[in-house]
């Protein structure tokens, strides 16, 4: 049984105030936040921060955007050279959906990433929270950005539960709706700001509630953060799964210069069927190119 909180349910006026002037002096200083990381800075952003955490993101991005700083300068490349880019940074294909946004702009847009969020969202590999965020981050729109990290705050101050569904809902996306300011600057703060207070105070394992500025008004912590109830949270393991061995093969052909042959491949991982299932899964998402002879290079086309 859980206990009535001793103030008011959280509201719009309630959290925006307190979050949005929480982010004003704890924001960090990220490059896509800076006002000359542009659009297309802000979009590969939200590419390689995707299940991955900043400090791993901030080398890559920076190298990324050294070499190709528009569209049209990684759409003139092939495809391969993105995932070859895209270094350890996790869940490749997501490089070659930037590859193919980057080829959709500068063919569809000339070269600009589009503002309207319709067009965002009808980009290759573009989904709803990468539409919102770009809109929203880039051009000062009002949208819902729901990512884990605001869907745990909102879940927490509002809804009074430890932590959200494990897939987005319908009634998530009313509550976002819900809690946006009316104008669209503001709103757009709104959504950075809970997003870096899901980051950085409110996080999933160990918040600190001493240092949250709608603490006082949060259901959870009024309810005695009473413990999560739902569906187990799923866990993210790596050592020895398909996962793993495909990161090692993706390894050895990106830091070839030339088509890699099937024993260089074959010594990276000691059990024949898991390597051989890992590499088909490789050929199938595009990441790698099967030759002639057995030999295997990242896609050129």
């Amino acid at each position: 049984m859980t206990a009535t909180p001793s103030t008011p349910e959280a509201g719009p006026a309630e959290l925006h105030g307190p979050v949005l002037a929480w982010f004003e002096q704890n924001a960090r200083d990220l490059p896509w936040r800076r006002p000359d990381a542009g659009a297309w800075g802000v979009m590969v952003s939200e590419f390689m921060l995707q299940q991955t955490p900043v400090s791993r993101v901030l080398p890559v991005y920076e190298q990324w955007l050294a070499r190709w700083p528009r569209p049209a300068d990684l759409a003139a490349e092939a495809p391969g050279e993105a995932v070859r880019a895209w270094g350890r940074l996790g869940y490749p294909r997501r490089a070659l959906r930037l590859h193919g946004a980057a080829v959709a702009i500068t063919e569809r847009h000339g070269g600009d990433v589009p503002s309207d969020h319709a067009q965002l969202l009808a980009l290759p590999g573009i989904g709803e929270y990468t539409a919102a965020a770009v809109a929203s981050f880039a051009y000062g729109q009002r949208h819902a950005v729901l990512d884990t990290n605001v869907r745990r705050v909102f879940a927490r101050s509002v809804t009074g539960v430890q932590y959200p569904p494990n897939a987005t809902t319908a009634a998530e996306r009313k509550l976002a709706r819900a809690l946006l300011p009316d104008d669209e600057p503001t709103a757009a703060r709104w959504a950075a700001a809970s997003m870096e207070l899901g980051a950085l105070v409110c996080t999933a394992r160990n918040e600190d509630c001493s240092r949250c500025p709608i603490a006082r008004r949060c259901a959870w912590r009024l309810a005695g953060k009473p413990a999560h109830d739902g569906p187990a949270r799923r866990g993210q393991t790596y050592a020895g799964t398909d996962r793993q061995v495909r990161g090692r093969l993706l390894a050895v052909l990106r830091e070839a210069t030339a088509p890699v042959e099937q024993a260089a491949l074959d010594a990276v991982w000691h059990e024949p069927v898991q390597r051989a299932r890992a590499l088909d899964g490789l050929v199938a998402d595009g990441l790698v190119e099967p030759l002639e002879g057995g030999r295997y290079r990242l896609p050129e086309g």
